[in-house]
């Protein structure tokens, strides 16, 4: 087995961001034996590409492997630069598929996709829906393996619905529609329901202040819980029990995973990866994007049903089971093999 790995890509810590993918892999790697070293947490984004060329030329000889986190945003195009850099190392590169809109990187810039993509030893997508795209596209050297979480840290427990309290866990950000939260909300009161709704998540482009503002307008009271550790959000999720996602770009969020360990009904839009993580009315329910008529209807009848209710968490823990740690990292040990 070879151990030495260069993880290339976010290591950032801050008030405007989660814990990065980057930190919980590179951790359970560690965990399991394997010598990880992972490049960059410089914020400034020139200063992070530099910093993750330059530890590619230095350490790429000592290493086995590279893991290269790949989004559809900017940092797409760091993914495109080590990758070449890596190619030139003869150092076998691994890029890992995260970015819920890569399907369009992959439609309007073939050659840089070509060139990130076709000389990867293998590529790891979290997503059953990234999966099917790349293997479309012709990329058959795409391997499925899920976000994962310590299951046994997730104590699972079902939850009466009498008044119904709301938990949306995200960044505050426009793909993720936060708004949509807020407008939920309003109208479950409008219709004469007992509702709360706590939002947790820092603020990444300043959308916690405008959906802020939308509650004052609203006229509806919103906790604000702003950004938590893991530990924090779980133990608070003990007092909620529907969890909404109301994003509009998916591909396979731990939140939600998480919530479903937890044993929360999960009420999500059918977007991106959803489909593939949730299998409707089975293991959760999805609804169409930007409708909150969708969500409050479906909602309703979460807090209605009981009965299908509670086969429908039970069904939900079940399915995350397979995103156990334990069990994920036989398909990392054989990736890295």
């Amino acid at each position: 087995m070879k151990k030495n790995v260069l993880y290339l890509g976010n290591n950032l810590s801050s008030s405007k961001t989660n814990v990065s993918y980057m930190k919980g892999l590179s951790a359970a790697l560690e965990r399991t034996g394997f010598k990880v070293l992972c490049k960059s947490a410089y914020i400034n984004k020139g200063r992070r590409i530099l910093d993750m060329v330059q530890a590619t030329v230095r350490f790429g000889p000592r290493m086995d492997h590279a893991l290269i986190d790949t989004y559809s945003t900017q940092n797409f195009y760091y993914a495109v630069i080590v990758s070449q850099v890596c190619r030139l190392l003869q150092l076998p590169y691994i890029p890992i598929l995260h970015g819920g809109n890569l399907p369009k990187r992959l439609a309007e810039y073939p050659r840089l996709s070509q060139a990130l993509f076709k000389r990867a030893k293998v590529l790891v997508s979290p997503s059953l829906y990234l999966e099917s795209v790349f293997k479309d596209y012709g990329y058959t050297h795409v391997v499925y393996i899920p976000n994962s979480l310590q299951l046994a840290q997730y104590t699972f427990e079902e939850r009466p619905i009498d008044t119904i309290k709301l938990l949306w866990v995200r960044s505050f950000s426009t793909i993720y529609n936060p708004k949509l939260a807020v407008a939920i909300l309003k109208q479950l009161l409008d219709a004469g329901q007992a509702a709360e709704l706590c939002m947790v998540g820092p603020d990444t482009d300043g959308s916690m202040a405008v959906v802020q503002a939308y509650a004052e307008d609203l006229g509806v009271t919103v906790t604000f819980a702003g950004k938590l550790t893991k530990a924090e959000w779980t133990h608070l999720a003990k007092d909620y029990n529907v969890f909404i996602n109301t994003t509009n770009f998916d591909n396979m969020p731990v939140s939600v995973i998480e919530a479903m360990a937890l044993g929360l009904p999960i009420v999500s839009t059918n977007v991106g990866g959803m489909p593939f993580l949730i299998d409707d009315g089975v293991d959760g329910v999805l609804v169409p994007p930007n409708s909150s008529v969708a969500f409050v209807e479906a909602i309703l009848k979460v807090a209605k049903d009981t009965e299908a209710t509670q086969l429908m968490v039970a069904n939900a823990r079940t399915k995350v089971e397979k995103y156990d740690w334990e069990v994920v990292k036989l398909q990392w040990m054989d990736v890295l093999s």
